[in-house]
C-alpha cells in the first residue's frame, strides 16, 4: 500500500486522514493528539462545559491510522524529519500544518488535558476582569465580543479596529447589523486605532491614546505554520506555500497542500479547509489508482457568523439574513461537524 503522510490534524488534515484510512498505509503527524473543532472555542470561553462537544482523540476515528505527536523539523522529497530526529518516509505527502494564533483562542503543542486547563483559566479571568479589550474588528474579534457581551451584563468591553468598519470583508448590510447589535449591549467600537504597544494594564494606540484593561484578547496576526519549509523548499512558501489547480507544490507530484497554509487569497474559514482535504484526498486517491485528478475551484462560500447563542447573520454572494435562524445553523453545523467523528 502507498505511504500517505499528512502533517496537522486540524479541518483539512483531518478531512484528509478520513477520506483516506483504510485506503492506504496512513500516517498523521499532529502536535496535538486530538482534533478540536476551533470555531466553537469563542462560546468555550464564556462556557467551558461545552467544550465537551468540541473535541475527539485522533486515535478515536482513524483506527487504521498511525498517529504521531510532533514537531515537523523539515521536509524533503521523500521523508518528514521531526524534531528530535524521527524520520517519516512517504510516497504522498499533504502538508495541512494550519495557522497559529494568539492564545487561547488556538493553541499549539498542547494535550487534551492541558487545553482544558488553559481554557477554564481564561473563563476565569474574564468573570474576574471589569475591562475586556478586543484588539481587531474581523469575524473572530466581533464574534468573541458578542459572546462576552450576551453572557455577562457586568463586563466593560471595547473593540479596537484599525479600520474605518467592523467585519470589513462582509457586506454594508453585515456590518451595520453587527455594529448595532454590539453597541445595543454596551461595547464600545473604537475605529481607525492601531495598537503599537502593550504594558500590563494598558494598551497604547497609534494616536497617541491608551486604554486600560483587565484583560486583552488580541484577534489579529494569523500566520501560517510553514517554518519546516526550508531548502528547496522554502521557494515555494515565502508567505503562504505555492499551488497549482490540483493543490500540489509546482513541479512536486506527490506532495498536496491543504487549508490555511495555502497561498490561495480566499477567505480562510473551516468550510474552505474542508473543501482544500475533499479534493486533496480524491486527487491522491485518482493518483493511485491511475485515473484523472480534479481542480479545485476557489470561491466565496456561505459564511455563518454567531453573535452570541442566539442571534447571527448569514451572508452569501449578496444575501443576508439576519436573526434567530443563523443562530440555529451555526450550531446545527457544529453538530454536524462532530457527528462526523463519532
Amino acid at each position: 500500500m502507498k505511504r500517505v503522510v499528512v502533517i496537522g490534524g486540524g479541518f483539512a488534515g483531518a478531512k484528509v486522514a478520513k477520506k483516506l484510512n483504510g485506503k492506504c498505509n496512513l500516517t498523521l503527524i499532529d502536535t496535538e493528539d486530538y482534533f478540536e473543532y476551533t470555531p466553537g472555542i469563542l462560546r468555550v470561553l464564556v462556557e467551558p462545559e461545552h467544550y465537551e462537544r468540541l473535541h475527539v482523540k485522533h486515535k478515536d476515528y482513524l483506527a487504521d491510522a498511525k498517529i504521531v505527536v510532533g514537531h515537523v523539523k523539515r521536509i524533503d522529497k521523500k521523508s518528514v524529519v521531526l524534531v528530535g530526529g524521527k524520520k517519516v518516509n512517504y510516497d504522498y505527502l499533504v502538508i495541512a500544518s494550519g495557522s497559529h494564533y494568539n492564545n487561547p483562542i488556538k493553541e499549539q503543542d498542547t494535550f487534551f488535558a492541558t487545553r482544558v486547563k488553559h481554557l477554564l483559566e481564561a473563563n476565569k479571568r474574564i468573570q474576574n476582569s471589569n475591562k475586556i479589550a478586543i484588539v481587531g474588528g474581523g469575524l473572530v474579534g466581533i464574534e468573541l465580543a458578542a459572546e462576552i457581551a450576551t453572557h455577562y451584563d457586568d463586563k466593560k468591553i471595547s473593540v479596537i479596529s484599525s479600520g474605518p468598519n467592523i467585519l470589513e470583508r462582509n457586506s454594508v448590510k453585515t456590518q451595520n447589523y453587527a455594529t448595532k447589535f454590539l453597541t445595543d449591549r454596551g461595547v464600545e467600537i473604537i475605529f481607525n486605532e492601531r495598537i503599537i504597544d502593550k504594558d500590563k494594564n494598558k494598551l497604547k494606540g497609534e494616536s497617541g491614546k491608551e486604554y486600560p484593561y483587565d484583560m486583552v484578547f488580541f484577534t489579529v496576526g494569523i500566520k501560517p505554520n510553514i517554518s519546516f519549509m526550508q531548502g528547496d523548499f522554502s521557494k515555494y512558501a515565502p508567505k503562504g506555500i505555492e499551488v497549482n489547480e490540483y493543490l500540489q507544490i509546482p513541479q512536486m507530484e506527490n506532495i498536496f497542500v491543504a487549508g490555511d497554509v495555502s497561498n490561495i487569497v480566499e477567505e480562510k474559514t473551516a468550510q474552505t479547509a474542508e473543501k482544500h482535504g475533499d479534493v486533496v484526498a480524491n486527487n491522491i486517491i485518482a493518483l493511485i489508482s491511475g485515473k484523472e485528478m480534479r481542480k479545485y475551484i476557489s470561491k466565496k462560500r456561505l459564511m455563518v457568523i454567531s453573535l452570541g447563542r442566539n442571534r447571527g447573520v448569514i451572508e452569501n454572494k449578496g444575501f443576508v439574513m439576519t436573526g434567530w435562524i443563523p443562530a440555529l445553523l451555526k450550531a446545527c453545523i457544529e453538530k454536524m461537524v462532530m457527528s462526523g467523528f463519532r
